[in-house]
Parts: structure tokens; C-alpha cells; sequence
């Protein structure tokens, strides 16, 4: 799946944006270690943005930043072959960035999304301005295998099913993942105990108040 086929089977902003406070939470809940976790989300990245991220501890890892003028996506895959580290000194990928709306293009440089020369960390990027009715993505020059990353770093946040995402987390947390806890979490439905228990009994719901609040998600009474 290439970076056109993923945001052709993105839905809206605002789908998006729930999709990833939910995967944000299920992953507060099954892993209470928040350098061990793959997704978070953060309701007050700034006054006016919000943000998304995933990382695998392996160098690879996407953000979404959501604000007034729309959503901007960067993906990075450090064995990509479009990684800006091909070449010396390193620089993005030719066409990378091909059609970003000057309303999102300072995300490009925003230090949070680069490395300390201020080579942009993106072998994928994708937007979306408000108003807008389909993603966009740049016009990368052909020449490198991207071996399908931009599928495998936005794959469960594309897919969109709890199936998904309970898939994912077996796998990478080892430990059995309740369903209907998912899905739960995926209709933006207050967190409570009983989903809080079903998906890690070692965790209690109050322990989860400033993560909660951090990522925008409502809290059950119990």
C-alpha cells in the first residue's frame, strides 16, 4: 500500500483524530511503562494544536498534528530507502513535500519533527486542510523502494477495526486482549473500571486520571 492508496482509505479529521486518542488509551491501559508504549496522544500539544505520535523504539515512529487549518502526518522509517540519511548532508526525500498547503508547512520544520541539524524525520507525509473533502500527499520522485512503509506505520490507525489494533497489541505486548474492551474504547465511550480490568486487572482507573486528561478522553464513574 503506497502513501496514496493510505490516504485514499483515511476518513475524516476529525474520525482520524478520535481513532488515535483511542489507541492512545488502550495503550495507557495495557502498558503503564509510557516509554514501552507504541501510540499517545496529547490534547494540549500546544494552545491551539493537538497531537499524535507512534513509536516502536526501534527509530521508527509517525506524528499528526490537528489544528485550526487541518491535519498534517509525517511518517519516518529509518531503513527506508527515502530516508533524508541516503545522502550526505542528509535532506527529504525530492517531492516529499510536493503540494503541502502553506498552512501546514511550518510543521515541516517544527523541531519536535527533526533532528538536531534540522533535517526533516519524514519518509512519508500526508495532509488534509479543513473544508477539504480527501487527503493529500506530496509527489515523490521514483528511484527508491519504500518496501510498503507508509502501510505498516499507519496500518491499524488506517484500518480503523478494534480487530485491528487487538491484533496489533497481542502481538506486540504479549498478552491477551479483550475485544469488547476495544471496542469499547473505540466508540469514544467513558473509560470505566470494568473496561479499565478487562483489558489489564492490574491497573486501577483513578491511576489513570492524568493520562486521561492528557489525551482528551472521558472518564467513567466506575
Amino acid at each position: 500500500m503506497s502513501v496514496h492508496e493510505v490516504t485514499r482509505a483515511l476518513p475524516a479529521i476529525e474520525v482520524v483524530r478520535d481513532r488515535c486518542r483511542a489507541l492512545a488509551v488502550l495503550d495507557a491501559v495495557l502498558s503503564r511503562d509510557w516509554e514501552a508504549r507504541y501510540y499517545s496522544f496529547s490534547a494540549g500539544w500546544s494552545e491551539t494544536e493537538e497531537a499524535a505520535s507512534m513509536s516502536d523504539g526501534s527509530g521508527n515512529e509517525y506524528s499528526i498534528v490537528f489544528s485550526a487549518a487541518g491535519a498534517y502526518a509525517r511518517g519516518f522509517d529509518h531503513e527506508s530507502e527515502m530516508s533524508p540519511y541516503r545522502v550526505s548532508p542528509p535532506e527529504p526525500w525530492p517531492g516529499l513535500f510536493e503540494g503541502l498547503p502553506e498552512a501546514l508547512r511550518a510543521y515541516v520544520s517544527e523541531p519536535a519533527f527533526t533532528d538536531e541539524d534540522g533535517t526533516p524525520l519524514a519518509t512519508v507525509c500526508f495532509w488534509r486542510e479543513r473544508g477539504d473533502t480527501e487527503w493529500g500527499s506530496g509527489a515523490p520522485e521514483p528511484g527508491a523502494e519504500d518496501y510498503g512503509s507508509a502501510e505498516w506505520l499507519f496500518g491499524v490507525l488506517v484500518d480503523g477495526r478494534p480487530e485491528a489494533y487487538k491484533e496489533f497489541a497481542e502481538e506486540y505486548y504479549e498478552v491477551d486482549v479483550d475485544l469488547d474492551a476495544v471496542r469499547h474504547v473505540y466508540a469514544q465511550r467513558p473509560l470505566t473500571q470494568d473496561v479499565v480490568s478487562a483489558l489489564n486487572p492490574d491497573v486501577v482507573l483513578g491511576d489513570l486520571d492524568e493520562e486521561l486528561a492528557q489525551i482528551g478522553f472521558p472518564r467513567g464513574q466506575g
